[in-house]
């Protein structure tokens, strides 16, 4: 199932044993594009702390009742790493979270295996991104601006980022639309910018995306028939 990651923020994270926080945001491998951890905040419970997630404990969402369910007792999430929410996350805090969750041994493909780590030589990982961060960046098309990301849809079966939703209010008013990570050829950390190898008026025409309506399976074979590109779940 697919869901927009900004519609899980708030969502009540729900322990084994009670509600822990709610949805802050999350971390994804730029490169994968797949979900390395949950950013809960735990400031009604514990006050001052967010802690980090790992997918391999997750459960599927509860849409109706806005709960995130995880398979860990309160117990193990207060004694879990901290984190400072405004800085990067160390190798050193990631292998803190690997001796505690375990590895992400999962075999869905396009899971991020924590283990093993690379040698220490930069305080950050180079492609950990928060989706709140990435959230605003200009999104550049082969000939201009088209507008900015605005959220990203989820693939809630392997956690993997299926779609950048760009909004293009300052170029065409009241229309939202859908790019898949493949169809990204770089970002621009430093500028905050994102480039598509698409011209402007492909995008112009392309379907839209409306975001109270679900995106599903017809909706996105009409965007890759539109695109012309290969549809990911079936490798064409």
């Amino acid at each position: 199932m697919l869901i927009s990651i900004k519609s899980l923020y708030g969502y009540r994270i729900h322990a084994v044993d009670d509600d822990i926080g709610e949805v802050y945001e999350f971390l994804f491998d730029d490169k994968s594009w797949t979900i390395r951890y949950l950013v809960v905040d735990t400031s009604s419970w514990l006050p001052g702390r967010k802690v980090l997630i790992s997918p391999v404990v997750f459960k599927q969402p509860d849409l109706a009742s806005e709960k995130f369910p995880v398979a860990l007792t309160r117990e193990e999430v207060k004694n879990s790493p901290d984190i400072a929410a405004d800085k990067p996350v160390s190798l050193q805090h990631q292998i803190e979270l690997y001796k505690y969750y375990g590895p992400l041994n999962r075999p869905a493909e396009g899971y991020y295996n924590v283990l093993p780590f690379p040698p220490p030589e930069k305080e950050g990982d180079p492609h950990l991104r928060s989706t709140r961060e990435v959230s605003g960046y200009r999104t550049h098309a082969l000939d201009g601006d088209i507008g900015h990301v605005d959220d990203f849809i989820l693939d809630m079966e392997d956690w993997a980022i299926r779609h950048m939703v760009i909004d293009t209010g300052n170029w065409l008013p009241g229309k939202k639309v859908l790019i898949p990570p493949d169809w990204i050829t770089r970002i621009s950390w430093r500028n905050e910018k994102v480039y598509v190898d698409i011209p402007k008026d492909t995008i112009k025409d392309s379907p839209g995306y409306d975001p109270s309506a679900p995106v599903n399976r017809q909706y996105e074979i009409r965007l890759y028939d539109y695109y012309g590109r290969p549809k990911y779940w079936s490798g064409g």
